[in-house]
């Protein structure tokens, strides 16, 4: 069903999860081929894979240097240029049309047992692969943010995925260095299934003036031991981001999912977190 042989690897995507995950792979030995829509969405997937390594070499967590490992990886905006590689791992945009679209191309451009993996993070790995004659190649790769620091890979198994398949992806990204656990196709899966109703809970109780952000996420880090409370995860994750997730998990779960006034007012001002440099904090 799916070849044993990895040497080649296709990423479909160069923005934060996708340029991560091209520099994992390409960590780790791996030949890769990162393509996206447009030739500067490339280069800054580039710039972004360049400075993470430059960053890590700083630290003396690298084996070879950061130019060798960028060697390794191809950029192009050809999905066609994937066609050579033993499995492709899908990080584009958090659309269901986006994603049937590039699996059923995918479908036409790589050879049958290649392993065809998606990133989503809350979209059913089932009606992604429904777009493709072959679901049972079809696996949920979920890398966590940022894909080069963060330790875990969460495999999201699809109804049609077969067990060789998951099998594979269990395999990969434990060779990536990471490790996993596994989910049910259910929106949201483990991760933000739990973690966007605690955001949500954290930004409410800042609305409604419960305690300042900082105390919020002081107590939440001082009181349950987590690295970083919910107002600092959600400016590091993306406000946005966690708005889509949490319009998503909510269309399919219902009220106790609906993202919390505050975080749909902040996205519409454009303040989207650290990336903006401004969110619920403020940042260079």
């Amino acid at each position: 069903m799916v070849r044993d042989t990895i040497d080649r690897i296709g990423v479909v995507g160069a923005g934060t999860m996708g340029n991560g995950i091209a520099q994992v792979a390409a960590t780790n030995g791996y030949d890769v081929v990162m393509r996206d829509i447009e030739e500067a969405f490339v280069e800054n997937g580039f710039d972004s894979i360049e400075g993470s390594l430059e960053r890590f070499d700083s630290k003396g967590h690298l084996d070879e240097s950061p130019e060798a490992i960028v060697e390794r990886i191809e950029g192009t905006t050809s999905l066609a240029d994937l066609a050579g590689c033993d499995v492709v791992v899908e990080a584009a945009l958090e659309e269901m049309d986006v994603k049937q679209d590039i699996f059923a191309d995918l479908e036409e451009i790589v050879d049958e047992d290649v392993l065809l993996g998606t990133n989503t993070s809350t979209l059913s790995v089932t009606s992604i692969a429904s777009a493709t004659e072959t679901p049972g190649r079809v696996v949920g790769l979920h890398f966590m943010n940022p894909v080069p620091i963060m330790e875990g890979v969460e495999i999201v198994v699809g109804e049609k995925s077969a067990d060789a398949a998951v099998e594979l992806a269990h395999d990969l990204a434990e060779d990536l260095g990471k490790t996993t656990w596994e989910s049910d196709d259910k929106p949201g899966f483990v991760t933000n299934r739990i973690l966007m109703p605690w955001i949500n809970e954290g930004i409410r109780a800042y609305d409604e003036g419960v305690a300042t952000k900082e105390d919020i996420d002081a107590g939440m880090e001082l009181g349950t031991n987590v690295p970083m409370g919910p107002l600092t995860l959600a400016d590091q994750i993306g406000l946005d981001i966690c708005l889509h997730a949490s319009e998503t998990l909510h269309e399919e779960l219902g009220d106790r999912y609906k993202p919390a006034y505050l975080l749909k007012r902040k996205v519409e001002a454009g303040e989207l977190g650290k990336k903006t440099g401004k969110g619920f904090y403020e940042y260079d």
